[in-house]
């Protein structure tokens, strides 16, 4: 069923105006109050009209761009050529309001995010990055996703796979006993679940780039190769490392689990994970990095123990983002089309681009050899 402004109002023990004024903040309320409301909404999941309440079921002129970090290069060269897409819409009045939302890696700040965007009937949402693998999120994530779409919102996913087809089956069950008992409003009559637009993917060749990287580092004669991987909860992570180890078994390299060490995608976890690899085997002599920012941790970490990148140890990065090329030295890395990535998820959201095969575009990537990385 539809929770209603009663519903929440019943909740959070105040009147139903009270829940009114807070959620459009044009009277004064008691903190304590305030707290209790946004609490009750946030548990009951109570999405507003907002101002176009007669048209309750259209869309915005608003799209939102979710990304993890947006001080992070891969994160910001997407939302970039998203939101290139968004002001270019194709004549007057065909312009969008593009908003970048930073979840900070949080599963719970997105599904919030999501939540925020479909009270403001956003025309479209864009996810960018991972997916965190937790089937509780999964499924809170397709519920999500289930409701922008009964409400014609277009959802695309960027650089993650699709939703797996079980768990998005599940969310438009969830959400079909409310979509089909909602009433019509104004010129616009409730939309029933299947009617809203399927969502679309973008992915990236993970896999494949990973094991060209690891079978580069094999080619020139490498065996004890360290692996600094993202976390481990995430599917970016989960698919590079799949084509790592794919690449060493291809070669018969055992894959010994103490040369695999997660973390974050930043510098800093590329700094301590090589600290910590050299720790368990001293006599490594590569080390392939979950990303490029990694890779500049990974190489910060073995100037200090005193050894040479490429000389001593040769270091490959992944996604060639800007700074790559312009290291000391040079990155030997994977190149992801995150530009033209964007550019086609942004099309896609406006309705510009004719919806792909079975619902998701595949990019390749390429392999871009540079001074990082040298014959044993």
């Amino acid at each position: 069923m539809t929770v209603t402004l009663a519903d929440v109002a019943a909740r959070a023990g105040v009147s139903a105006a009270t829940v009114s004024r807070v959620l459009n903040s044009n009277y004064p309320v008691a903190e304590a109050t305030r707290d209790r409301v946004l609490r009750a909404v946030a548990e009951l999941e109570y999405v507003a009209n907002g101002p176009a309440s007669a048209l309750a079921a259209a869309t915005s002129d608003l799209v939102g761009i979710l990304v993890n970090d947006v001080a992070d290069p891969f994160f910001g060269v997407l939302a970039s050529a998203v939101q290139a897409e968004m002001s270019d819409g194709g004549g007057p009045g065909g312009e969008k309001l593009a908003v970048v939302c930073n979840t900070g890696g949080s599963p719970e700040r997105e599904l919030t995010y999501l939540t925020l965007l479909h009270r403001q009937r956003a025309g479209a949402v864009v996810l960018t990055g991972g997916a965190v693998e937790d089937p509780g999120h999964t499924a809170a994530l397709a519920a999500r996703i289930a409701r922008l779409a009964a409400a014609g919102t277009q959802v695309v996913l960027c650089g993650r796979p699709p939703l797996p087809a079980e768990a998005a089956a599940e969310g438009r069950a969830a959400e079909a006993p409310a979509a089909n008992g909602r009433r019509a409003g104004g010129r616009a009559a409730a939309r029933a679940v299947g009617a809203g637009p399927a969502p679309l993917t973008v992915a990236f060749d993970n896999r494949g780039g990973a094991r060209a990287l690891t079978e580069h580092l094999l080619e020139l004669g490498h065996r004890r190769i360290g692996c600094v991987a993202g976390p481990a909860r995430l599917t970016t992570t989960r698919h590079r490392l799949e084509g790592h180890r794919a690449a060493l078994a291809a070669h018969g390299v055992e894959d010994v689990s103490g040369r695999t060490v997660h973390g974050a995608y930043d510098r800093a976890s590329g700094y301590a994970a090589a600290h910590e690899l050299l720790r368990r085997d001293d006599r490594l002599t590569a080390v392939v990095a979950a990303n490029d920012t990694v890779a500049l941790g990974v190489c910060a970490a073995l100037r200090e123990r005193g050894l040479r990148v490429p000389e001593d140890v040769s270091v490959a990065g992944f996604d060639d983002l800007p700074f790559s090329a312009d290291a000391a030295p040079a990155l030997t890395t994977v190149r992801l089309p995150l530009g033209d990535a964007g550019a086609l998820a942004g099309r896609l959201a406006m309705g510009r681009e004719p919806a792909p095969s079975a619902g998701m575009t595949l990019l390749s990537s390429e392999l871009v050899i540079r001074n990082s990385t040298a014959p044993l």
